[in-house]
């Protein structure tokens, strides 16, 4: 089953569909009100996000444990686990958010 990237006004989610009208419905099941404004069916069935993207390239501590401590430790509460971040690496108020909302969408 092939691998799409589908970007909404808000979102960019990536799902196995079967074809571009399954992947479409996909979206529309997850966020009824926002239109499809790009589609890529993906050349391979893996998808990679690259650290030095997300801004936490080249540090001595795993930020996807830490930040999923820090997330755990702050139930959830985004704010909180940022400060959390922030203190336990010493990394600055952007670099934290980076960490702490993308480990929020690979669902810490």
């Amino acid at each position: 089953m092939p691998l799409f990237e589908v970007e909404t006004e808000n979102h960019i989610i990536i799902t196995w569909a079967g074809g571009d009208d399954a992947a479409k419905a996909v979206v529309q099941d997850a966020y009824p009100t926002e239109k499809v404004l790009r589609m890529t069916k993906r050349p391979r069935d893996t998808w990679v996000i690259s650290k030095g993207a997300l801004g936490i390239a080249s540090s001595r501590v795993d930020p996807c444990n830490t930040a999923r401590d820090c997330l755990s430790k702050a139930a959830g509460d985004k704010v909180h686990a940022i400060r959390l971040y922030m203190q336990h690496t010493g990394s600055d108020l952007e670099a934290a958010r980076k960490v702490i909302e993308s480990n929020m969408v690979m669902g810490w």
